[in-house]
């Protein structure tokens, strides 16, 4: 008997201390985030030659909710600077996955950029491609 209480005692000040450490620690509480869709779509040719190569492609952004204002108020130039981007690539930069995965993180690096000489810092943390359509 007398080793079941202390068994018992035991596991009682165990789940007590785990009781207390949970207390203890407070969740990390993310910024909301928001996206920033660029409608309409950025259409355009890319590449170089005499035969035509169109894109199509449907852009959001991942914005901390605080800065959706700013990041839409540069809207006109970060257009900009993505079709000029999509204008220099080629087929095999835009004909596997992994050249679509490069070319997205040049887009954000493009835009992260752009963003920061204009406003002092970074305000997009990701790029996405919602539709990434080519036609050689």
């Amino acid at each position: 008997m007398k080793y079941v209480s202390i068994l018992l005692l035991a596991f009682s000040f165990s789940g007590l201390t785990a009781y207390a450490q949970e207390d203890e620690q407070t969740p990390v509480v993310a910024a909301p985030s928001a996206y920033v869709n660029l409608v309409p779509a950025l259409v355009g040719n890319y590449g170089a030659g005499g035969k035509l190569k169109y894109y199509k492609a449907d852009i959001a952004l991942r914005v901390k909710a605080e800065n959706v204002a700013r990041v839409e108020y540069h809207e006109p130039l970060i257009r900009d600077q993505l079709i000029q981007l999509f204008a220099q690539q080629t087929d095999e930069n835009l004909g596997s996955n992994e050249g679509k995965e490069a070319m997205r993180q040049a887009a954000l690096l493009q835009v992260q950029n752009t963003l920061k000489e204009e406003e002092g810092e970074i305000l997009v943390d990701d790029l996405l491609f919602n539709n990434l359509i080519v036609q050689p």
